[in-house]
């Protein structure tokens, strides 16, 4: 079945700068939360999706578990060479389901692993909540992870007072890879989001039952937003995050109430990797609508 659009990490080396960042940029950002791992991280919510805004700030805590070795300490590496977006997941209905469906493709990536913590509601009272992960591997994608992720707890975790957000952002419109040669990983996006991929000019694009997929080269991914593609010397990027907005007329202000630069492509307001530590934001007009 196809998976939609889950949450997608945004590893930094300052947390408390890109959770400022984001706060600048009209976003609801969640309070600090820690992993036994080392990692630490915001979250922004939107309806089904969210950001993980990450660093790894305790590193004598990586251990020999899988979420040490495919989590913490890729991030780690990660942030040594760039900051930006690191980690794509989609959802899950059943993880084990993922991993056998990884296996039969030749694509797995790990075991099912799961995990759970606590987290407060807004009022302070303490929930659970827990998530099982089925990793996918893309050989020739060695800049990105992926992963399916299975909620145990949703109740717990989403909170509609956290999907309002001061810049009218009301869902995630998709994310964009950029590759030299995008058509080389598409099977293994099929296979990762269950759909199939639509060929467009300099790459391809897959519809997700929330949000899309685009790959593009990077010729393509500069003509249309507007700012620099990231380095895919080393393999493939996630490179931008592309939101819906209600309000339109608020879309130009977005970068000056954060006292950043900022362009516009269309009818989009674009923020480059070097105002958006390492990832391109694109706020489009929800009307607008996947393209």
């Amino acid at each position: 079945m196809p998976r939609g659009l889950d949450h997608i990490v945004h590893a930094v080396r300052d947390l408390d700068a890109a959770a400022d960042l984001y706060r600048r940029l009209g976003f609801t950002v969640g309070d600090r939360n820690r992993h036994p791992w080392g990692t630490h991280n915001h979250i922004v919510q939107l309806p089904g999706f969210f950001i993980e805004l990450l660093t790894l700030a305790e590193p004598d805590k990586i251990g020999d578990d899988g979420f040490s070795k495919l989590f913490a300490a890729y991030n780690r590496d990660f942030v040594e060479r760039h900051e930006g977006l690191s980690l794509l997941i989609v959802e899950s209905q059943d993880a084990d389901a993922d991993v056998a469906a990884f296996r039969a493709a030749h694509v797995a990536g790990s075991d099912k692993m799961r995990f759970e913590r606590e987290a407060k509601r807004p009022d302070g009272s303490t929930v659970k909540v827990g998530f099982s992960l089925a990793f996918a591997d893309d050989a020739g994608a060695p800049e990105i992870h992926f992963a399916t992720c299975q909620q145990h707890y949703p109740e717990n975790f989403w909170n509609p007072a956290f999907h309002k957000h001061a810049n009218s952002v009301t869902g995630i419109a998709g994310v964009v890879v950029v590759a030299e040669q995008p058509d080389t990983q598409r099977n293994f996006f099929e296979n990762f989001a269950g759909a199939r991929a639509a060929s467009v000019d300099s790459g391809f694009t897959i519809v997700t039952p929330r949000g899309m997929i685009d790959a593009l080269n990077p010729a393509a991914f500069v003509h249309r937003f507007g700012v620099a593609s990231p380095d895919v010397s080393r393999g493939p990027r996630l490179a931008a995050l592309r939101f819906a907005c209600a309000d339109p007329e608020l879309l130009e202000g977005v970068p000056e109430q954060a006292g950043i630069a900022g362009l516009f492509a269309g009818n989009a307001t674009v923020i480059g990797p070097q105002d958006a530590m390492g990832a391109v934001l694109v706020f489009e007009p929800a009307a607008q609508g996947p393209r």
